[in-house]
């Protein structure tokens, strides 16, 4: 699994910039979850060929009053899942109490800390840092998060000891799902619900770290691995699972996954929580299943409300198959299984240069790219840049100024021609050189 940084450290000494500048974006939000804080926020990295998770936190006051106290709890669970904790001081405020104070909880944690003194631009670094050894935390690291000096540096000692990234194996060409979702919406009901079926074939594979445990089953035939965030346990041959939250979980599941299932609860709202999980989906370019659970507890105008509120919540998910169903009572399950066949089919499918071509020219002569100027977009040929999820390269020339609004018209196309239901596509435009550019 990726490595989990979690950043620590009081107000004001540069933690969101440096979580910016590890995740290479101002935009890496991934999860601004209500109920954990809306100053804890996950993000992925990457530093060469290795990959990381990002957590950045609110400012720890050990010792404050009011929301501080509620900031100090999320900063203490965030910490709790970290492989690595990087506390960020201040080195134009140099060393305070409150440093010293957060270091004695961090030295309690057990957790792995590097030290980093940020906002030493300019300065000497020796001497900006000559105090910071005093918190007993090894020695600290100059950096300035703004300019991004020595933040390689900070990175390469966090992910040193760690195994590098390797390619997933699937087990005999087993679909990998994950089960995602909030709390209390279902997941560990669906799990048992699979698991507990007499015609499956269940053992479990303990994962690597957190007590993470896959779950392969075979059925009809065709073999499954459930990569469950609920936190599986064994217990003789019953499946028990224990219904919590953890963001790093989640993540690190989809990451894993061929295929997500977004159980969704009917009978609580539809939330930013649950559209920012399925942005995360999306974003790692992960097929996708919705799975609305508790469908058999409401009446006829309950449901419709939640129909319109999941098409409006979810509306960048319209590619995906949603499935209204109750996994208490094991109605709609085998619908939803045979949407992730479906999508694990759209995810991994090969798409054929000549007919890939043929569909990019059919739709440009029913809809040709708007002008750019003087001059209009030429697109001559595709073909697959890759798969799970499907990637489409367009060659021609001017493609730099095609709109995104044409972007999406050619994926509605490719999605009928090639029937790629369930899957996210990526379509990239690829220009070749103007021989009169000189």
């Amino acid at each position: 699994m990726k490595p989990t940084l979690v950043i620590v450290g009081r107000p004001n000494v540069g933690k969101s910039t440096l979580f910016n500048r590890l995740t290479r974006t101002r935009d890496a939000l991934v999860a601004n979850v209500p109920g954990l804080t809306r100053d804890r926020h996950y993000g992925a990295g990457r530093l060469g060929g290795r990959a990381y998770l990002v957590v950045d936190t609110g400012g720890l006051e050990p010792e404050g009053q009011g929301v501080f106290v509620e900031m100090a709890k999320q900063v203490r669970a965030a910490i709790a899942e970290a492989d690595v904790v990087v506390f960020v001081t201040d080195a134009r405020e140099g060393l305070v109490p409150q440093d010293r104070t957060i270091a004695e909880e961090l030295r309690r944690t057990g957790r792995r800390v590097l030290v980093a003194v940020n906002k030493t631009e300019g300065m000497n670094h020796e001497i900006a840092m000559a105090e910071f050894h005093e918190l007993g935390l090894g020695a600290p690291r100059a950096i300035s998060a703004e300019h991004g000096e020595g933040v390689s540096d900070l990175v390469e000692t966090a992910l040193a000891g760690f195994p590098p990234e390797e390619e997933r194996e699937e087990a005999d060409g087993a679909v990998r799902i994950a089960i995602v979702g909030r709390p209390n919406a279902g997941k560990s009901t669906l799990v048992n619900m699979l698991v507990g079926e007499e015609r499956v074939v269940t053992f479990d594979q303990p994962g690597t770290t957190r007590d993470a445990i896959d779950v392969e089953l075979v059925l009809k035939g065709r073999r499954y691995v459930l990569v469950d965030t609920a936190g599986l346990r064994r217990r003789g041959r019953v499946f028990e699972s224990v219904e919590k939250f953890s963001v790093v979980k989640t993540l690190q599941a989809i990451d894993r996954a061929n295929v997500a299932v977004l159980v969704l609860d009917a009978q609580s709202d539809i939330s930013d929580q649950d559209a920012h999980i399925a942005g995360f989906i999306l974003e790692r370019g992960r097929a996708v299943v919705v799975a609305v659970n508790k469908w058999d507890g409401l009446d006829a105008y309950a449901r419709e409300m939640v129909k319109r509120a999941v098409a409006r919540k979810l509306r960048f998910l319209s590619f995906a198959h949603i499935h209204y169903i109750s996994a208490r009572e094991g109605r709609g399950i085998a619908r939803v299984l045979a949407s992730v066949d479906t999508a694990y089919r759209a995810a991994m499918a090969k798409l054929p240069t000549p007919k890939l071509t043929r569909a990019l020219i059919a739709a440009v002569e029913r809809q040709a790219p708007p002008r750019a100027g003087l001059s209009r977009p030429k697109m001559r040929y595709a073909h697959q840049g890759g798969s799970n999820p499907p990637i489409v390269v367009v060659h021609g020339t001017a493609l730099s100024s095609v709109p995104e609004s044409y972007r999406r018209y050619l994926e509605a196309d490719f999605r009928k021609v090639f029937r790629l239901e369930g899957t996210p596509l990526r379509i990239e435009f690829k220009s070749g050189r103007n021989p009169y550019v000189d």
